[in-house]
């Protein structure tokens, strides 16, 4: 066998950016359609106008899987995520319909975490039950905040009320719980955004994400700016979220996530960590590697579009595929792994890019002179400072013009 699967030598001998094996797999699956767009949001998302083509869509990614079966033969899949978009949107018989295909065609491992995104403004609790059913185990909930004014400044279709019945219906159904929270919010106070924490904390999920609101471009909020709080009460905010979420028994273990033992995001960790994942559906991005080569892929981006490409006669869903240059490899392993506030073995990153460690060091050294980075052999994490300014350190890892 040839191609992305190959990772036989010649007579042993590995040559300088070539891999000895394959890092852990994982499957991203994104269903684009959205109930409204909000006003901060820079994904991949559509508002659903009329009703989603849910059979033509998951026609489409069957397809999709179908060609790039070549590109991940006989590598097991330890984690699938459905993102969006609003996933929930999708009903039980269509998620069902999906995994099946997956599992079908992929060999999924038996413990794999299976991951839904769902919006509170979309729920109904036989919704919910038919995605457990279906095989989901872990579910994901943008509440975003707790705040009827805050909500409404986000553009959320849900209310608070919603916000709790979908947590508590959740909480009883799967295994894994995940509630997504931002702050520096629009005329947020640190009171408010520690509010909106102790709400999520009370209702007991094993995982928390805790973002900060930032202004992307080809937003709502990036034409029309609403007023945030400043860059010393943003600060203040994410200090105290840690030292909330830590008094209350959650593990900080990535830049944005909290859990309790045992319940990170094993999808997300394999991002971290440098590892590959094969993406499906209008927009999706994936990482796959070989032997000699790591390339990044990207599909078309508008639902439409990216239907009409995969069904149509020797039609693909590829809009791109980017091969990653040495530079390129040491700064998104860096820009991944420096987000894991237990940092990485040293050894990890020979292994998922294939470099010698040595090529980073003259980055490595200054961001550890300038307290941004901590190193022993064992372990190179980001230190606390770095932690709080970690745009500052990642940028010193970025290729030279």
């Amino acid at each position: 066998m040839s191609g992305l699967l190959d990772y036989r030598g010649g007579a042993g001998v590995r040559m300088p950016g070539q891999l000895q094996a394959p890092p852990p797999l994982a499957l991203y699956v994104h269903l684009p359609w959205c109930v409204r767009k909000c006003p901060y949001c820079d994904f991949n998302s559509h508002a659903a106008h009329d009703e989603i083509p849910e059979q033509r869509y998951l026609q489409a990614l069957t397809r999709d899987l179908e060609q790039s079966l070549p590109q991940v033969w006989g590598r097991e899949v330890s984690s699938i995520f459905i993102g969006g978009g609003t996933p929930s949107l999708f009903s039980g018989a269509a998620i069902d319909q999906l995994l099946v295909v997956v599992r079908t065609l992929l060999r999924v491992s038996p413990l794999a975490e299976i991951t839904l995104e769902a919006n509170p403004g979309t729920f109904e609790v036989e919704r919910f039950k038919a995605y457990r059913a279906a095989g989901v185990n872990r579910l994901s909930l943008g509440i975003q905040s707790f705040n009827p004014a805050h909500l409404r400044a986000l553009g959320r279709i849900h209310d608070a009320d919603e916000a709790r019945a979908a947590a508590v219906a959740a909480l009883e159904l799967f295994e894994a719980v995940n509630l997504d929270l931002m702050y520096a919010l629009p005329e947020q106070t640190l009171d408010q955004a520690r509010q909106d924490l102790e709400a999520a904390i009370r209702l007991g999920p094993a995982h928390i994400s805790a973002y900060h609101l930032t202004l992307e471009p080809n937003t709502q909020f990036a034409a029309a700016p609403p007023s945030l709080p400043d860059d010393d009460a943003a600060a203040d905010m994410q200090v105290m979220a840690e030292e909330t979420l830590a008094t209350a028994g959650y593990r900080h273990y990535e830049t944005s996530a909290f859990a309790r033992p045992g319940f990170e995001c094993r999808h997300n960790l394999n991002y971290w960590r440098f590892g590959d994942y094969l993406g499906l559906g209008a927009g999706a991005h994936g990482k796959l590697s070989s032997h000699d080569r790591i390339e990044r892929q990207a599909r078309c981006k508008h639902p439409r579009a990216y239907m009409d490409a995969v069904l149509g006669e020797g039609g693909t869903a590829w809009l791109e595929t980017r091969k990653l240059t040495r530079q390129d490899r040491i700064f998104e392993f860096m820009m991944n792994a420096l987000r894991l506030t237990e940092g990485f073995d040293p050894r990890l990153f020979e292994a998922r890019t294939g470099l010698p460690l040595v090529l980073a060091e003259p980055a490595l050294r200054a961001a550890e002179q300038r307290g941004l980075l901590q190193r022993t052999p064992e372990n190179i994490r980001p230190s606390e400072q770095g932690r709080h300014f970690l745009n500052e350190l990642l940028q010193m890892f970025l290729p030279e013009e």
